[in-house]
């Protein structure tokens, strides 16, 4: 195989010098040969066929372009037509004494509605749930405020009892004191 494109490659240079000292009608016939191969059936002569790359990617990516278009956006301006001309936007009335609108009561359009109802969280939840955390951090900054207030008496003291002291224990300390003095007396002096 690679003696033929060697061969294909020495009878283009080939035919480049000859176009220098010959006829271009060679040169012509030359480089058509090398580029199209020629097919006689049924009598109708010499047909040309031309070797080109290769579309098949392109191809393949316009049929999923236009079947995800189908799919996908077909359908969605289906719901916004239907939402836009038989539901309509939502119109200003009376709240009836003792109703409290939802949340997503309030949105005009119907997609927005369904959106505010069906995906998105309540807004009133996620203000308590901001409220709670800025409230568990400022008990975090007191906390750490009072501990450092602490540890200043602490290094100003030198004293203070703190939350690491540890009281002793009379009776363990008369228990290490009793053995302490057994080994002193049996070691002796």
């Amino acid at each position: 195989m690679a003696i033929w494109s060697s061969l294909a490659r020495s009878a283009q240079v080939s035919a480049q010098f000859n176009a220098f000292f010959r006829n271009p009608v060679v040169l012509n016939a030359t480089k058509n040969a090398l580029v199209q191969q020629s097919r006689s059936m049924s009598g109708h002569g010499p047909k040309m066929f031309t070797i080109t790359p290769s579309r098949f990617q392109w191809h393949k990516f316009k049929d999923l372009f236009h079947y995800y278009i189908m799919v996908g956006l077909i359908p969605v301006l289906g719901v916004v037509m239907y939402a836009n001309i038989f539901v309509g936007p939502a119109t200003l009335t009376e709240i009836p004494e003792g109703y409290e609108p939802k949340h997503w009561e309030y949105h005009k359009h119907p997609i927005s509605r369904f959106i505010a109802r069906y995906i998105l969280k309540n807004p009133q939840e996620d203000y308590e749930k901001m409220l709670h955390h800025l409230y568990e951090e400022k008990e975090k900054s007191e906390m750490l405020a009072l501990e450092q207030k602490i540890r200043d008496k602490m290094a100003e003291r030198q004293d203070y009892q703190a939350y690491y002291y540890r009281p002793v224990i009379g009776k363990y300390h008369r228990v290490s004191k009793e053995a302490a003095d057994y080994l002193e007396s049996i070691r002796g002096d």
